[in-house]
């Protein structure tokens, strides 16, 4: 995933924010660190998907988040991940 550029709408960092808010609130609140785990899951599944040797910029909608993350608040075992 090098020379890829990575960019967020606004309704995406919102639909992130909303993703963590709710994590938390199903789950021990650990605040901001909620971000980064929800962040991770993201992260993970767009590298795997992302072809080799993929050049350009990739933009997230709010769309798109909730795609990629709704396995992650879908999954009543969310303890995996917890800090």
């Amino acid at each position: 995933a090098e020379k890829v550029e990575l960019r967020f709408t606004e309704d995406a960092i919102a639909e992130l924010a909303r993703t963590a808010w709710q994590a938390n609130d199903r789950m021990e609140n650990i605040g901001a660190r909620r971000l980064h785990t929800v962040m991770a899951a993201l992260m993970e599944e767009l590298l795997f998907e992302l072809p080799d040797g993929r050049t350009g910029t990739i933009t997230l909608d709010a769309a798109q988040v909730r795609s990629v993350l709704a396995s992650v608040i879908n999954d009543d075992d969310l303890r995996k991940y917890i800090l």
